[in-house]
């Protein structure tokens, strides 16, 4: 049975809220980690720390796409698709070029002060930033300079696979609706991703490594594309939505023992097998699928629990945070950047900066976000649309990251 598409997904909410707050948490961790570079770092690192942040690394992107992909097929029978084209340009390639004329520039500024490749100046940095032709820091530039869209590189791809579905919906709605899929037991569908999956990594991983550049990511975009369109045809199949839901314990078990396989794994805990059966290819094999199983179990199971747990959790924090939660996500490295570039000369114990840098960081997302709302040119920048413009029910879905 298809899945009554004006049915409000408040765990679609929740879980998009819930990933974004993971995902401030997961950049500030970047600031600590040991030998994972990022724009700046800080003096007191810890290779431990990747074990923890491994735990969400695959997938906490994917998650995004995913329920990015189920909003936009709840809201194509609401909309249609050129008045929808127009609501998600306007709500993510507006924000875009703000994010890199505005936004990202104290994130470039400061990575260039803590490498010392160029001396304090705010104002002046930014016009060579804005400048495509300029001759500043020539081995960071890209075909447009060193305008760069940093963290938001997940607007521009989303806008692309939007695009390709708006251009492809008659074809993935006839097939949404057809008997074949709607009687498709979940298992046999998610059998098929997992292979496009698998084959992804094993074909595109090692040749095209992640830029988030867009135009030779193939890699990322294997992955991504396929867990949108996942999501896409998963909004529409309650079949597969219960089954995923009552198998969600199974599914965290997976999770739990796929993450634990990886870790040992990090750790050389399986060097000393040299058995029989042992080559580099049954090596490569075996460590893919636990890969790509970890990679689907957890986002499986993040589902199930959602869809058992909060299928009917409404509150005014929901609401707020459906609204706040595109401009949170545009300040928000941004801010750990500022927040950890200012404390770091305090040499602080990480158990006091720590603290500090997440409590700034929010206090800076939250009172961004309050004057970003009452400003109609901020509103407009940061991609807050007209609530007139759109029903109540589709407004979230049609333009939600």
């Amino acid at each position: 049975m298809t899945r009554t598409l004006t049915a409000r997904r408040y765990e679609l909410d929740w879980l998009r809220t819930l990933a974004f707050a993971l995902l401030i948490l997961y950049h500030i961790g970047m600031y600590y980690v040991a030998d994972w570079g990022w724009h700046i770092k800080s003096e007191q690192t810890f290779k431990g720390l990747q074990e923890l942040m491994i735990l969400t690394n695959p997938w906490r992107m994917s998650l995004l796409f995913l329920l990015a992909g189920m909003a936009l097929s709840l809201v194509l029978p609401q909309i249609s698709r050129l008045k929808l084209l127009g609501l998600r340009s306007k709500r993510l390639l507006i924000p875009l070029l703000f994010t890199m004329f505005v936004v990202v520039v104290p994130q470039v500024y400061y990575e260039a002060l803590s490498q010392q490749l160029i001396q304090p100046g705010y104002l002046q940095f930014w016009w060579q930033y804005v400048n495509p032709v300029t001759d500043l820091l020539p081995d960071h530039h890209s075909p447009i300079g060193l305008l760069t869209w940093n963290h938001a590189w997940f607007i521009p791809y989303l806008w692309c696979y939007s695009l390709l579905v708006l251009l492809c919906y008659p074809i993935l709605h006839r097939v949404s609706h057809s008997s074949l899929l709607q009687q498709l037991p979940g298992r046999y569908a998610l059998a098929l991703v997992f292979c496009l999956m698998f084959w992804a990594w094993w074909t595109l991983r090692a040749d095209f490594p992640s830029t988030h550049a867009l135009v030779d990511d193939w890699y990322n975009h294997a992955k991504y594309f396929l867990v949108f369109i996942a999501g896409f045809l998963l909004a529409r199949q309650d079949l597969w939505w219960q089954q995923l839901v009552s198998g969600r314990r199974l599914w965290l078990v997976l999770a739990l023992c796929c993450y634990c396989l990886i870790v040992a794994e990090r750790n050389d805990v399986f060097d000393y097998y040299t058995g029989p059966v042992y080559n580099k290819v049954t090596e490569k094999l075996l460590f893919g699928f636990v890969l790509v199983l970890n990679y689907w179990s957890w986002l499986l199971a993040v589902l199930g629990y959602a869809g058992a747990y909060l299928a009917k959790t409404n509150s005014p924090l929901l609401r707020y945070c459906n609204d706040a939660v595109l401009p949170w996500y545009i300040l928000h490295q941004t801010l750990i950047i500022l927040c950890a570039a200012w404390l770091k000369p305090l040499a602080m114990p990480v158990a006091i900066e720590f603290p500090l840098v997440l409590a700034g960081t929010v206090a800076g997302c939250w009172l961004g976000y309050e004057v970003i709302r009452r400003s109609a040119v901020l509103s407009w920048c940061f991609g807050l649309g007209s609530k007139k413009t759109v029903k109540p029910q589709a407004a979230l879905s049609a333009v939600a990251l």
